[in-house]
């Protein structure tokens, strides 16, 4: 009772302090939500906006109620141990720069991530920051946290509250490409302007290509094409739509922001520096090759990640596959969906956790033989298995929710 009593104090404070702050400096506000690819979306619009504007972005996963009113207070880039220390330090020195700080020396603009975990989460952190520019990067069919929502639509209709306040003079980007996120074109007086690999997007995203040579894997090229203009976009080290997708948002960031077509592309192409395990090449051991996506899964993110692999062309292609969480009553289906999917662009399949055993199920039932299945329960379990059989020139894709632990499989077999 006590913790949670100084948790609620503190947050009332942060998030006083940062509506001060934004009252104080007038900051234009971006603000970016969605079921996947916000942190990639704000990674491409901090690159499009950079050289032009003073631009602050939310670092890591700074998308709650404690991240979004860091992120307007200061630089920080981690919540660090002991706690009391620094929260006391945060708050002493965020009142300090909001009382001393000159205006010239506070950001133009701050891209924030706006994270929806639970209903009424986007409400809250709408009444600390209202954005000029909103952005809506995905939801697809089964998407993350959906277990504390009542269905989709139930999350789509809280992502949806970012949009609908918003003044006639303002903007919102949306991923044509998604049904649940197109159809809130309906819910806001801003100007509208979309983004996609269909017919019809404002922004379209053409010629996409998983790109390799000899077997190494080297990075992503596509087209965007504007209003019957286009730009040849190449991205190396990194894989995978959804790459492609935050490069459209950031060019569509740059064009409201009076650049061109070619000037947003050539800033965001020199200036992108993907987050660190999602979809990045790394290097292995015994000369292999690995694609980091460690991060953070969702069915949506996973069937995304597969088509990486099946794109690529390796000796040997290996799928380290473990749970995706928070699913709720779709969580079986879910996995059982992304094993199909693994037995498209997998030579070898490995799962971890215990929902990954229905990835293996469900890649065994579509046509994956049964010795090319491995199931671990952990992390820990996977390691030395996976390094003892790896072999030269392999290409290991690894995803999973970030509690799986993954990550550490990843650093035990990189070079």
């Amino acid at each position: 009772m006590m913790k949670r009593t100084s948790i609620n104090i503190l947050k009332y404070i942060l998030k006083r302090l940062a509506k001060l702050t934004v009252w104080r400096f007038q900051p234009e506000i971006i603000a970016i939500t969605g079921s996947v690819g916000k942190t990639s979306a704000k990674e491409a619009i901090f690159a499009a906006l950079k050289n032009s504007y003073r631009v602050r972005k939310a670092s890591e996963n700074f998308n709650n109620e404690l991240g979004v009113p860091l992120t307007i207070l200061g630089k920080w880039q981690k919540i660090e141990r002991p706690l009391s220390w620094f929260w006391l330090k945060a708050l002493v020195f965020s009142f300090l720069r909001l009382i001393f700080t000159p205006r010239a020396f506070y950001p133009d603009v701050l891209v924030l991530e706006y994270g929806a975990s639970k209903p009424g989460d986007i409400k809250y952190l709408l009444e600390i920051a209202k954005p000029k520019i909103a952005v809506i990067t995905a939801i697809g069919n089964t998407p993350v946290h959906v277990e504390f929502y009542e269905d989709v639509s139930g999350v789509a209709k809280e992502k949806s509250k970012l949009i609908e306040d918003l003044f006639s003079s303002g903007f919102v980007i949306l991923n044509f490409d998604d049904k649940e996120v197109l159809a809130m074109k309906e819910k806001t007086r801003a100007k509208t302007i979309t983004f996609g690999f269909s017919d019809g997007a404002d922004l379209k995203i053409s010629s996409f290509e998983n790109r390799s040579e000899n077997g190494k894997p080297l990075g992503v090229s596509f087209k965007l094409e504007y209003r019957g203009s286009f730009v040849p976009v190449v991205l190396r080290g990194v894989f995978g739509k959804p790459h492609a997708y935050a490069v459209a948002v950031g060019t569509l960031a740059g064009l409201i922001h009076g650049l061109n077509l070619v000037e947003a592309a050539e800033f965001i192409s020199a200036n992108y520096q993907p987050a660190k395990r999602r979809a990045n090449l790394i290097f292995g051991i015994k000369n292999t090759y690995i694609i980091d996506d460690s991060y953070n899964a969702s069915p949506l993110s996973m069937k995304a990640a597969l088509e990486i692999l099946g794109d690529l062309k390796a000796a040997r292609k290996i799928a380290v596959l473990g749970d995706m969480l928070e699913l709720g009553r779709y969580s079986v289906e879910a996995h059982m969906e992304t094993g199909k999917e693994a037995a498209k662009s997998a030579d070898i399949l490995i799962t971890v956790g215990p929902r990954g055993k229905f990835i293996a199920e469900g890649a065994k039932n579509n046509g994956m033989s049964e010795h090319k299945i491995l199931s671990f329960d952990t992390a820990e379990e996977l390691i030395p298995e996976i390094k003892k059989n790896i072999r030269e020139k392999d290409l290991i894709l690894v995803k999973a929710s970030r509690a799986v632990g993954l990550d550490k499989a990843v650093d035990e077999i990189k070079k």
